[in-house]
């Protein structure tokens, strides 16, 4: 899989694994992108596709870096082991140098690594082809931002793909927030083909209403630790004035709802 085919197209990494990809998998394979968030359904297939990003960049780009990070390091090496199987059905075409369960080097020097959930420990590294953000709505925001600056002078890739887990973090900012330029990509669980409805009402049923939404149907809802809905919040704000504001009436008790 050497062929000028082979690296122009990252979706024969799928063919060789005996998996035909999505439509959105093919999309995201095979356009151009400098930032994407995929708010793809559990079990619809994100972390394959971006383990196919990560192998092919690492075998069709000499000397290049990606970084897989996570929540934990379990996680970001569980996405190392997918590209590591994707590299096994298409025949190895580049040889390993170097490999553990936390980075695989090859011989035309590119690297994966799977790096901790913690920003402490993940500085020092620099002119980064690709960063993966797997589980992005539980990475914490120092992690996210600590390794923005690694693409500043190479240019890089960032994808981050996830669930939502609730209108918060830096993940439901990015996805919500228009002046922030990203490729977007929601895919349900009813647009997967590998997901059956049968299933998806019985999780319905026996799943809060909240978590469904969330983990099938790629909805932002409140959080689950949250007393009151965004829409209570802002309810609350626009008729309450504010307790410092000279030019506001005075508030008696019976003004300011107790919460």
């Amino acid at each position: 899989m050497t062929d000028l085919a082979a690296a122009l197209d990252p979706c024969r990494l799928f063919a060789l694994a005996g998996v035909e990809p999505d439509p959105w998998q093919e999309s995201v394979l095979l356009e151009s992108w400098d930032r994407a968030l995929l708010n793809v359904t559990r079990q619809g297939g994100k972390s394959l596709t971006v383990a196919a990003l990560a192998l092919h960049t690492a075998l069709y780009r000499p000397e290049s870096l990606v970084l897989v990070l996570a929540p934990a390091r379990r996680q970001s090496k569980e996405t190392l082991q997918k590209a590591w199987t994707l590299y096994r059905a298409g025949g190895r075409p580049v040889p390993v140098d170097n490999r553990s369960e936390l980075r695989a080097r090859f011989d035309n020097g590119s690297r994966i690594v799977a790096l901790p959930g913690s920003e402490k420990t993940v500085r020092g590294f620099s002119a980064v082809d690709l960063i993966i953000a797997d589980e992005a709505a539980r990475v914490p925001g120092e992690l996210y931002r600590t390794v923005r600056p690694m693409l500043a002078v190479s240019g890089g890739r960032l994808v981050a793909l996830s669930t939502p887990w609730g209108r918060r973090g830096w993940f439901f900012e990015a996805w919500t927030d228009p002046e922030q330029a990203w490729k977007r990509v929601e895919v349900t669980a009813h647009e997967c083909p590998r997901i059956t409805e049968d299933f998806l009402r019985q999780e319905r049923r026996e799943m809060p209403d909240s978590w469904f939404r969330s983990e099938y149907l790629c909805e932002f809802t409140d959080t689950v630790d949250s007393a009151f809905s965004m829409e209570d919040v802002d309810g609350m704000e626009s008729g309450v004035p504010a307790l410092f504001d000279a030019d506001a009436p005075d508030a008696t008790s019976e003004e300011i709802p107790t919460i």
